[in-house]
């Protein structure tokens, strides 16, 4: 039984040489660059970065893959929106390292991001990509046809998953942001600047 066990454990380090962990504030150079390269210089002009600019990701759900030395080769973010006034997560981007596709990289951030997404009570994720491939974590358009995007784009790509049953039920209307705003240096140190409050007499 316990050799059973240890083929077991040799067989997934030896078929995923990789790591999921949450994102660190050391990532970010690399993830930067990683974006880069996998979505090009007009990354930022993307119809769904609009509903990323200046808001913070969903608490606990922005993933990195790195390899065994530390590199990393894979991320993924989500964010807090209304669907049509349904609330629900915008999954992107999802990115991965060229010299490390084809080891699961992509399928182990998505696994791990729903999962996480589902244990923090969320009820559903939107994300703008290839069906075909979507389709095996269960996302479809059969619930977006009514949702729109701030930008051009194309409607057999604009998927969404229910974690919870129903949580899609009649969205209609605008993909809106609704994730905190992003705390800028400039912000931190204002508010560490910033006086305390004096409460005046009634």
């Amino acid at each position: 039984m316990t050799a059973k066990r240890n083929t077991a454990v040799a067989l997934i380090r030896e078929t995923a040489p990789f790591a999921i962990r949450a994102e660190r504030a050391s990532d970010v150079v690399a993830r930067e660059a990683l974006l880069d390269a996998c979505f090009g210089d007009n990354r930022h002009t993307r119809t769904c970065q609009r509903l990323r600019d200046g808001r913070a990701p969903a608490e606990g759900l922005s993933l990195a893959a790195v390899r065994q030395d530390g590199r990393l080769v894979g991320t993924v973010r989500l964010w807090h929106v209304s669907a049509g006034g349904r609330s629900a997560l915008m999954l992107g981007p999802l990115a991965v390292d060229g010299d490390c596709r084809g080891l699961g990289v992509g399928a182990a951030l998505m696994a791990r991001a729903l999962t996480v997404a589902k244990t923090r009570g969320h009820g559903a994720v939107i994300l703008l990509g290839d069906a075909p491939y979507y389709a095996r974590y269960g996302f479809s358009a059969t619930k977006t046809g009514e949702l729109l995007l701030p930008g051009a784009f194309e409607r057999e790509r604009l998927l969404g998953l229910e974690l919870v049953e129903g949580a899609l039920d009649s969205a209609w209307g605008m993909i809106v942001p609704t994730g905190a705003p992003l705390k800028t240096r400039a912000s931190r140190a204002r508010s560490r600047k910033a006086p305390l409050a004096v409460p005046h007499a009634a």
